[in-house]
């Protein structure tokens, strides 16, 4: 068995690098589609050091950004070929594929970058942190109450956007030294001003049900996942109910490490085309695509695991249902909204529906909710989220061209930072994956 595995891990080594070195090709190939900004036009950089596996991280940024380089132009730094040519064909934002670390450096002595957006914690970021004349700032790709929002990683950046007041207090109860005052700067949620895409179904009287289950996890502390626990029969439920409409969006990286996991989700996909084969009127969705908002706008329950989906769907005041972990050993912090949540157990997921009927019905449900969106976004009025993300940039901005004017006569930024030929894993395990 061991040697079965090794073969099979050489297979998986050699098809990603045969699929990536295809991906560098049509890249060079296409090199037209990705002209070099003018020198010092650049004020904000997104760093994107990820594969596609990952880009759902950044996706829900595009809109944000577009609406932001208005004022600052953004230009969004990519590593891997596949995610480069992803993103420029969905971004509408300039984008440069910086494979080496040599190319990297060329861009940053071509521009005067003032501000760097990280929106995960890649390890490839620290190539990036080499420069020093910017500041380093994580955006992070969403808002929870998950271990991830407060690593230790967070003191390697020079700012932080975070959410609202839940994250401040996050931040301050976990990380020891940590200088919240000054480091980490309140924004809201500036996608939620920006919900993409329409319903794929008709506006009837079925009570829509989003579940948007996160990944299995890769440590014990991390096993949120609900689909092969909850999933299964909670999406039986709403599939035979004539009264439900069921919309499914799994994580984009479900069933990557755990079979069970992956035959869960599959086993809910072949359910919902089967309940639509049954009855043509049902509407039920099976959802992979990359526009991301009509599902939390529209749903009128939605159903997430512990994760950054809960506070986007909190963002909208609209009843939640979270799962609880199966794993004793997954880290759930109550001192925040989960500690009010309205919670699922596996062994009652079978019976969802009632819980369904009932947080729609719930009045001291809502007010719960109406208090603890304000408590982890602050100021949830359509367009406050962007305004305090534009006012952040513009404060780091001027931040910089004040340092700027106090260092005027010090040389080129530069280390002596060994510049690797990087390598691009297009399938492989990402350095990151919340």
């Amino acid at each position: 068995m061991p040697l079965l595995n090794d073969i099979r891990s050489a297979r998986r080594v050699l098809r990603n690098i045969l699929r990536s070195r295809a991906t560098r090709r049509e890249i060079a190939e296409r090199s037209g589609e990705f002209p070099r900004p003018r020198p010092n036009s650049i004020d904000v950089a997104v760093y994107f050091a990820d594969t596609r596996t990952n880009l759902y991280q950044i996706r829900q940024w595009y809109a944000p950004l577009k609406e932001l380089a208005a004022a600052h132009p953004v230009a969004i730094i990519a590593r891997s070929p596949g995610a480069a040519l992803t993103i420029n064909a969905e971004s509408g934002l300039p984008v440069q594929y910086l494979r080496k670390v040599t190319e990297l450096e060329s861009f940053v002595d071509e521009q005067q970058l003032k501000v760097v957006l990280y929106v995960n914690q890649n390890t490839k970021n620290f190539q990036m942190f080499r420069y020093s004349r910017m500041w380093h700032t994580f955006i992070n790709h969403g808002e929870s109450d998950k271990m991830y929002m407060t690593t230790n990683q967070f003191k390697a950046y020079d700012y932080a956007l975070v959410a609202g007041p839940a994250a401040i207090d996050r931040l301050s109860r976990k990380l020891w030294d940590f200088d919240v005052d000054k480091k980490a700067i309140e924004i809201g949620r500036p996608q939620a001003d920006h919900f993409a895409g329409s319903t794929p179904y008709p506006h009837d009287d079925r009570i829509v049900v989003l579940y948007a289950p996160t990944w299995e996890g890769d440590r014990p502390a991390a096993l949120y996942g609900s689909v092969a626990s909850h999933g299964v029969a909670l999406a039986d439920a709403v599939l035979a109910s004539p009264t439900h409409r069921l919309v499914y969006r799994p994580h984009p990286r479900s069933g990557v490490l755990d079979p069970a996991y992956k035959e869960a989700n599959a086993r809910i996909i072949a359910a919902i085309a089967a309940a639509n084969q049954k009855d043509a009127t049902a509407h039920h969705v099976y959802d992979d695509g990359p526009e991301m908002g009509w599902q939390l706008a529209a749903a009128d329950v939605a159903i997430t695991d512990v994760s950054a989906m809960v506070y986007d769907r909190l963002a909208t005041g609209k009843p939640i249902i979270v799962t609880r972990p199966l794993a004793p050993e997954a880290d759930v912090d109550e001192n925040g909204y989960l500690g009010s949540a309205e919670w699922l157990y596996a062994d009652r997921a079978g019976d969802v529906l009632g819980d369904v009927d009932r947080v729609l019905r719930d009045a001291e449900a809502q007010e719960t909710l109406a208090h603890w969106s304000a408590h982890h976004f602050g100021d949830t009025t359509p367009g406050s989220a962007t305004r305090r993300f534009h006012a952040a940039i513009d404060h780091l901005v001027a931040e910089w061209e004040r340092h700027a004017a106090i260092h005027a006569g010090d040389g080129p930024d530069r280390d002596s930072g060994d510049p690797l030929d990087d390598e691009d894993d297009e399938e492989g395990e990402p350095a990151t994956g919340d």
